[in-house]
């Protein structure tokens, strides 16, 4: 059973820290089993608290406590208290500032959680966001405690040669016995949670960036020896990131070097660590043969955010973790928008909204549904959700919309203006953005405080006589836990309108004297109606363009209107999502069709369209690739009231064949015309290229003849780029392919020193929707390459078949629960964030069958009885059977 109730957190229970800590010096005397950690900590107590105990607690768990000092002074165990969590010091002085300095011990060898200083292969570094430096030693570990920070690394200089931690480098030295040591300065206050440490066998790519203001930056990015040549990519990535930060914020880097370190061993995927930033390996190491294309947008996306908070979380951070979407949405927002200016904004915007409805949709209708900003927690970890990150995005996104870029930019400098050096709350950052601008804000709070995704309905009528369009739209949003009753929010709905020839109607609101060609609605009430003059006829309407809006829209349209869109609209979104749309009201009647044993027939629409998109021509070819996608089984999901795997899988199938079928001239054609080696060329056009080429490769194989058998085989022998070599495989691997097992095994051959591409290897056979899956699944947790302890094998293996394979997850026998029951139990003891990020596949259990509800429950039920169940993994298990 569990150890002890785990303890809920409040928003309503926030004050401010008793005491203050000014200035931090660290010192490790490294060792992978027995490190010893020197803190010296000089304190006082802060005017602003109205708490008059005399005892400082300090935060601390999993740590041999040697001494206390006071100033100056050994304290005796009568002196303080320990408990599993904190160090009770009894009395303090209250008058004055004065010093603690706590030794202590650590294990890094023994921390699986990889949280606080843990040991990754040979090298030691640190993840303290969000509580994880209490894990190295004695701390107020809260955000809202800001303190300068000095650190000095000893270690042996053939185990650890290179050490590295927050700042400049100010000293250095040898020692006896070929130990060394080096000291670091950080001169900006920072919480503990942004501390780093890193120390072991790297080498280092180097270059250097000149400011806006003319200083030279040092860039430094450490990995391991074999991995130098993957580096390019990431620095590259980097002097964009601080570029564009300078054109577009007026931001510009306020330390004298910046340094990246690769970890092969990481929980999350990079942390903004004050000039120290540590990142998993996958989002830095990048070379033609071994990363995707994929990979090498994600690799400078996720390089810009890190960089980005710099500014957005680290010059100023969040007042506590309730604000975690302070920092994060507001990043999330800025290396969004850095990607799509480096990339292509429509690609950009259509892969970001895809995973906003895919799986932050999910997570606002289930049980762990919570607003951006939450109002309570068990465990902190389980609050890095799409939630916070994705939505919180989507909510500064609104603000850019409706103040416009440059009131967006005027209320940005204000909030770095106000706010530099201080700890703040999402109502400061709103604040900035008002008084900035001279507008009221009030209703649009409501977005941080409610759960939920807002339902838009939209009912149209046009008045032939008077040539007016009248607009009635709606807003709900479904009870969410916690809160039953929800207020109207504020919907920005960008609108466009079109004449049946495919040109722009004027968008005329009726109290407006002059025509638009697009219009911001601002949806404020319950029901409005807005009404356009003006109109010779009655327009096809455009609207959530851009997708201005995290909302679930509704609308009546015909499949000819649908296809009219495809055809027409200007808005790159809306176009493809006309598409969506059509292709899953599509899809949704086959499955209907398939339950109740009928013929399933393709509608000719979609195959029309599909043709008119296939023989336009596109300039954009990423963009064009995405409309020859087809909703995917998770989405379709998020459209079924009870969600059917097996039949929304088998009628997806169905309208991929007929499209091959109906279409193979055409596909071939295309995959014929894109058939290059552009190996090592990321520039837009050479990206997409590959992507059409891929696309038509997938539609075409699923034909399965032996021509098109030797096509994906012949690609996949002769790729010189990873993006077409795993294009070939996959198509090999998802389809009844006679060369499935060699290609395989020759794959893992050629790649098996190479840990990202294996995942690759893993999650692809993970995540097919072959018949022999499962058990493949089940024989890889033994293969030497899979570890129960790497969180990007455990992503790789366990999580893409969890959540990226729904037909063989949600088998109806079972077995994929117990599978990942099974897993969620292991890993609790291991890595209980990993473990509780699992579990996510199970909380939407209601949304099932009766027969697979209870089978999803059951395994709910049966990690909630483990022995010793984390809060990680309680808060999560008992929210989802509440």
């Amino acid at each position: 059973m569990r150890d002890a109730n785990p303890q809920t957190v409040y928003l309503k229970d926030y004050t401010v820290p008793e005491y203050l800590i000014h200035e931090v010096d660290l010192k490790f005397n490294l060792d992978d089993e027995c490190t010893q950690v020197t803190a010296k900590l000089k304190i006082s107590r802060n005017p602003e608290s109205s708490h008059q105990s005399e005892a400082l607690t300090l935060h601390g768990e999993k740590l041999e406590l040697i001494s206390v000092l006071l100033n100056g002074e050994a304290l005796s165990k009568d002196d303080y208290q320990q408990t599993p969590t904190a160090l009770i010091i009894h009395q303090v002085p209250q008058k004055q500032a004065f010093e603690v300095i706590i030794e202590n011990h650590i294990n890094p060898k023994a921390n699986t959680a990889l949280e606080g200083l843990y040991l990754s292969k040979s090298m030691l570094c640190t993840q303290c966001e969000a509580e994880g430096f209490r894990k190295i030693t004695y701390f107020l570990d809260r955000p809202d405690v800001m303190s300068r920070f000095t650190t000095t690394l000893i270690g042996d200089k053939s185990r650890y040669p290179v050490l590295l931690s927050n700042g400049n480098k100010i000293a250095q030295g040898e020692l006896l016995e070929n130990d060394h040591w080096v000291t670091w300065e950080d001169p900006f206050a920072k919480p503990c949670y942004l501390f780093a440490l890193v120390a072991g066998q790297l080498d280092c790519v180097a270059d250097r960036f000149t400011t806006m203001s003319g200083r030279n930056i040092d860039l430094q990015i450490f990995v391991e020896n074999h991995d130098l040549d993957k580096c390019a990519h990431a620095m590259q990535a980097l002097k964009n990131a601080m570029l564009w930060d300078e054109q577009v914020y007026g931001r510009e880097y306020d330390l004298d070097l910046y340094m990246i370190v690769a970890v092969g061993h990481f929980n999350m995927g990079a942390m903004e660590n004050k000039g120290l930033n540590v990142f998993n390996t996958k989002f830095v190491l990048a070379r033609p043969d071994t990363a995707t294309d994929s990979d090498y947008e994600h690799i400078e996306g996720v390089i810009g955010h890190e960089y980005f908070h710099n500014w957005t979380g680290n010059r100023i951070t969040c007042r506590d973790w309730f604000q975690l979407s302070l920092k994060e949405g507001f990043t999330v927002f800025r290396d969004q928008e850095f990607t799509g200016d480096r990339t292509s904004k429509a690609v950009k915007r259509i892969e970001d909204v895809n995973m906003l409805r895919t799986r932050q949709f999910a997570e606002d209708a289930g049980p762990m549904a919570h607003p951006i900003r939450p109002d309570a927690y068990i465990e902190i970890n389980n609050f890095y959700t799409l939630t916070v990150y994705e939505k919180g995005a989507e909510v500064v996104r609104m603000l850019h919309t409706l103040l416009g870029a440059e009131g967006f930019r005027k209320g940005s400098d204000l909030y770095f203006q106000r706010h530099d050096g201080q700890a703040v709350t999402c109502d400061d950052f709103v604040n900035a953005m008002q008084d900035a601008n001279g507008v009221d804000l009030t209703e649009f709070r409501r977005w941080y405080a409610q759960a939920g995704t807002p339902l838009v309905n939209v009912s149209p009528q046009y008045d032939e006589a008077s040539q007016t369009l009248h607009l009635t739209i709606s807003q709900t949003s479904p009870p969410t836990p916690g809160q039953p009753v929800k207020e109207p929010l504020p919907i920005p709905l960008r609108l466009g309108l079109l004449y049946s020839d495919g040109s722009i109607a004027p968008c005329q609101l009726k109290e407006q004297s002059a025509s638009k060609n697009e219009t911001v609605l601002q949806l404020t009430e319950k029901e409005q109606q807005f009404i356009f003059t003006g109109l010779k006829e009655k327009p096809v309407i455009s609207i959530l363009r851009g997708f201005s809006s995290p909302v679930k829209l509704t609308m009546e349209r015909s499949q000819d209107e649908l296809a009219f869109l495809l055809r027409h609209d200007c808005d790159t979104f809306n176009r493809w999502e006309a598409g969506q749309q059509l292709s899953s009201r599509i899809i949704l009647n086959l499955i209907e069709d398939w339950r109740d044993g009928r013929e399933l027939k393709i509608e000719p629409v979609i195959v029309d369209a599909f043709q008119q998109v296939l023989e336009q021509s596109w300039e954009d070819l990423s963009y064009f690739s995405l409309l020859l996608n087809l909703p995917s089984e998770i989405y379709l999901a998020e459209q079924m009231q009870v969600i059917d795997p097996e039949g929304i899988h088998y009628a997806r199938e169905k309208v991929i064949l007929t499209l091959a079928e109906q279409l193979q001239k055409r596909f071939l054609e295309l995959y014929q015309l894109y058939h290059k080696d552009e190996s090592g060329q990321f520039d837009s056009g050479a990206i997409g290229r590959r992507r059409i080429k891929n696309a038509c490769l997938a539609y075409l194989s699923v034909l399965n003849t032996p021509e098109i058998q030797s096509l994906s085989l012949a690609q996949f022998k002769s790729a010189k780029n990873m993006t077409d070599q795993m294009a070939a495989l996959s198509v090999i691997v998802n389809n009844e392919h006679p060369g499935k097992l060699q290609c395989l095994t020759d794959f893992y051959q050629q790649w098996q020193n190479e840990a990202l591409v294996i995942d690759k290897w893993f999650a692809l056979q993970a995540s097919s929707p072959m018949p022999e899956t499962f058990d493949t699944v089940t024989g890889l947790l033994d293969h030497p390459a899979f570890d129960m302890k790497n969180p990007n094998r455990v992503r790789s293996l366990v999580g893409a078949f969890s959540q990226a394979n729904p037909l063989h997850f949600h088998a109806s026998n079972g077995q994929g629960y117990r599978f990942l029951g099974d897993r969620i139990i292991e890993l609790n003891t291991l890595n209980p964030q990993v473990a509780s990020r699992m579990l996510s596949a199970l909380t939407q259990w209601r949304r099932f069958d009766e027969t697979r509800q209870q089978l999803m429950k059951d395994q709910l039920e049966r990690i909630m009885t483990t022995d010793a169940i984390s809060p990680d993994v309680y808060e999560v298990a008992s929210k989802s059977l509440a």
